[in-house]
């Protein structure tokens, strides 16, 4: 199952979210569609994501993973095709839409679910292992697209791409997820109060004030990955290197992840939730107020993908640490849905904050104080 797990978030990852960036260019010079409608309808793909994902965790926690996932692969596939072959920009907002459904049931958060049951109390190394894997993906499939689109047109790329989605995905989640799905675990103290159903834990303080943290200093974290590219050209850097800082924020994600069960073992939830999201705002500080040299920046946007790898796993075990397993894939959609929503909106609001508040280091500055404010809730969320 894990080495199943492993190689399909690599692959869905890589052909469903990190192939349009390499892609889109090519969209838009091929169809003669604006920048802002394609990305518009990659947007909504995220946003169509977060909201299905609700009811895809109440499917997960009551069935398990196996049929979610091989039919989101199939679906997945199906959203490819189509957008290879979109006739009309309608066409195309319709395939990234379809494509949004898909991600709901193939993307982390369902592979979550099935290691958080599967694996028990083992959850955090299994967790660490499918995340590193899915970091790779933007390392495996943006080369890889690339050199498919130095060959074949932009509708030809993505039908290739469709077809390795198609052979390593479905067969993988048929195949690999068959094992008993095993019963909500009623033994956990931690959801001794709430076997029944999980609405008063959805409607308590803790969890509230948790989901508006991790939501506003998503949106700080979505804004900063975007931004980061303007921001070293702003300050002197080349396209190239500027690049080469983005993937190696990247390639920090992964190291950053290898740390989380150290941490874990060592802090308290709240504590550590506090803690990497302070970290999170220093790091975005760091990066809007040093104005140099670029080799010092290049560092920081390494520490600041770090932090994000962290808070990755972070919220992966944000329900199972405080409530237990009993409910997570309902809990974890609901909370990961407004999480999902700010990162659909980040690109866009940071684009138009920098426009008005004159450049990417006053953006970052106001994504600094997102992210404080962000602890101030986190703090608060301390289950009594």
């Amino acid at each position: 199952m894990l080495p199943a797990l492993c190689a399909t978030q690599i692959t869905g990852w890589g052909v469903v979210y990190y192939a349009f960036p390499v892609l889109n260019s090519r969209i838009t010079a091929d169809t003669g569609w604006s920048t802002t409608s394609t990305t518009a309808a990659f947007s909504g793909a995220l946003l169509v994501s977060a909201l299905v994902g609700i009811p895809v965790g109440r499917v997960l926690d009551r069935r398990g993973p196996r049929a979610v996932m091989t039919g989101g692969s199939v679906l997945a596939v199906a959203a490819i095709l189509a957008i290879a072959c979109a006739p009309n920009l309608a066409a195309f907002t319709a395939a990234w839409l379809l494509a949004g459904v898909a991600m709901a049931a193939t993307f982390y958060q369902p592979a979550f679910a099935a290691l958080t049951r599967w694996w028990g109390e083992q959850r955090i190394r299994a967790l660490t292992l499918v995340t590193l894997a899915g970091g790779l993906a933007s390392t495996v499939f943006a080369p890889l697209t690339a050199a498919l689109a130095a060959h074949f047109d932009w509708r030809t790329t993505y039908a290739l791409l469709a077809v390795i989605l198609a052979a390593i995905t479905i067969p993988a989640h048929a195949l690999a997820l068959r094992a008993p799905w095993p019963p909500a675990p009623t033994h956990d103290r931690k959801a001794a109060t709430s076997n029944a159903t999980s609405r008063p834990i959805t409607r308590s303080r803790p969890f509230l004030l948790l989901t508006a943290a991790l939501t506003l200093n998503g949106f700080a974290i979505y804004a900063v990955g975007i931004a980061l590219v303007p921001l070293l050209t702003e300050r002197g850097a080349g396209p190239a290197t500027a690049a080469w800082a983005l993937g190696l924020s990247g390639a920090g994600q992964t190291l950053g992840r290898t740390l989380y069960a150290t941490l874990a073992r060592r802090t308290g939830v709240t504590t550590r939730t506090v803690a990497l999201i302070a970290l999170a705002g220093a790091t975005t500080a760091a990066l809007g107020f040093v104005p140099g040299p670029i080799p010092l920046l290049v560092v920081l946007a390494v520490l600041a993908g770090m932090v994000r790898g962290n808070l990755t796993l972070l919220q992966a075990t944000a329900v199972t640490d405080r409530w237990g397993a009993t409910h997570y894939g309902r809990l974890s959609g609901l909370m990961a849905a407004p999480v999902t929503v700010a990162g659909a909106l980040a690109p866009f609001a940071g684009a138009a904050l920098a426009a008005q508040l004159g450049g990417y280091p006053a953006l970052f500055a106001v994504l600094t104080g997102a992210s404080l404010a962000a602890c101030v809730l986190a703090a608060g969320s301390r289950s009594r």
